[in-house]
């Protein structure tokens, strides 16, 4: 028997999730993951707790829609700022680090979100499933991205797409987590300026 089609997602539903994610990211940026209660996030949303266990089932769910949605953005920075026909490989990656630098979540308190998470996830089995399905999923959209936009360029990478894409997800968290605990160490993306070329063999 083929799988039931997804249920319609409805235009009020639509908003009321987009909602509920909004409050959920500004909640969780000022008092952190597990200070954030589901009640913080209802009364800063102006739902119900019934509006929002209809939407998701968790604190969990709001942070793994809230990954995929930072992901797609990143992802479509990254395509947008590649898809120059005239532009060089090195002026490919300026425009990446541009627009990495404006993206619209700020990136410290993502870091910081997404830190609270690994270790709750670290600590809980089914949310250890979820975050490493999660990421993932991250990777291989990044992986898709990075493969289309060496392919137009005619760049060789001295690695598998996919230990490229790792490394540079760890440097650009490992570089925001430096930034952070060494306010004036670093300039932001510093590390991703100087490493990355390296690893895509333009350095």
């Amino acid at each position: 028997m083929p799988p039931s089609p997804a249920p319609r997602v409805t235009p009020r539903r639509q908003a009321t999730r987009d909602r509920v994610l909004e409050a959920a990211s500004e909640v969780f940026a000022e008092r952190g993951f597990h200070g954030a209660s589901v009640e913080d996030i209802c009364e800063r949303a102006g739902f119900t707790r019934g509006a929002f266990y209809s939407n998701f089932s968790s604190k969990d769910d709001l942070v793994l829609e809230l990954s995929t949605r930072h992901a797609q953005a990143l992802v479509d920075r990254i395509r947008s700022a590649a898809s120059r026909p005239e532009a060089s490989p090195e002026d490919v990656l300026t425009d990446v680090f541009a627009s990495l630098a404006d993206e619209p979540l700020r990136k410290d308190r993502w870091l910081v979100l997404t830190t609270e998470f690994t270790l709750h996830a670290i600590r809980d089995a089914k949310a250890r499933t979820a975050w490493a399905e999660q990421q993932r999923r991250i990777r291989d959209a990044l992986i898709a991205v990075v493969d289309e936009t060496v392919d137009q360029r005619g760049i060789t990478l001295p690695m598998p797409t996919e230990i490229f894409v790792r490394a540079a997800m760890a440097l650009a968290n490992g570089s925001m987590t430096q930034q952070l605990v060494e306010p004036g160490s670093l300039d932001a993306g510093e590390l991703e300026r100087t490493v990355l070329p390296v690893l895509l063999g333009l350095g």
